[in-house]
């Protein structure tokens, strides 16, 4: 596929979010991708298809998926990853409308922060709440899920952008939704451990 100027918009939501998720899983399938020429990407993001960074992402993603799976590490991963996953979500989209003009790269550049902070956000807070479980099971399945979604979601942007991106979109309002919810059950867990720990 080509991307024209109607469908740049599209990946740069849907890639956006994917990389909320897991920026090296999107950058890695973007570059497989554009490397086996299934896809033609925006003259910016052609670098993804260079070996190197192929290279970095894939061993970077193989230590994502180790380290996000392990109870106690993924929180301390993901909390780190807030510097990475967003700011990386925006050079892309920076990247990607690099032949727009400056106030609509500009605009697409916000606004892939924006999708890329709420993904990451609301991943960030379910995973804390979900730490809190003694088990691992459900740890390892709710990263899974996500590098599913990641990986998906950016393939799909690829030969459907505005389908993605629609996915994307809603996926980021329920995300925003289920952070408020979120926030508060981990408000609620607080307080009830906060006078444990002291007794």
């Amino acid at each position: 596929m080509v991307f024209t100027p109607s469908t740049i918009g599209a990946l740069v939501i849907a890639a956006s979010f994917a990389a909320g998720l897991n920026v090296y899983a999107t950058v890695l399938t973007l570059g497989l991708l554009a490397r086996a020429h299934w896809v033609v990407l925006p003259s910016g993001l052609e670098p993804l298809s260079d070996w190197w960074v192929i290279g970095a992402s894939g061993a970077l993603f193989s230590a994502e998926f180790i380290a996000d799976k392990i109870p106690g590490v993924d929180l301390v991963w993901n909390a780190l990853h807030t510097f990475i996953r967003v700011p990386v979500a925006a050079l892309l989209a920076y990247r990607a409308t690099a032949h727009l003009s400056a106030s609509m790269q500009l605009l697409a550049t916000v606004a892939g922060a924006a999708v890329a902070l709420a993904a990451h956000g609301s991943k960030t807070a379910a995973r804390a709440l979900i730490t809190s479980s003694p088990e691992p099971v459900s740890n390892i399945a709710f990263s899974t899920s996500e590098d599913v979604v990641a990986v998906g979601i950016t393939w799909l942007a690829t030969r459907h952008p505005w389908t993605a991106a629609t996915i994307a979109l809603i996926l980021t309002l329920a995300a925003v939704v289920m952070l408020r919810w979120i926030l508060q059950v981990l408000r609620r867990v607080w307080r009830r451990w906060i006078p444990q720990a002291a007794s």
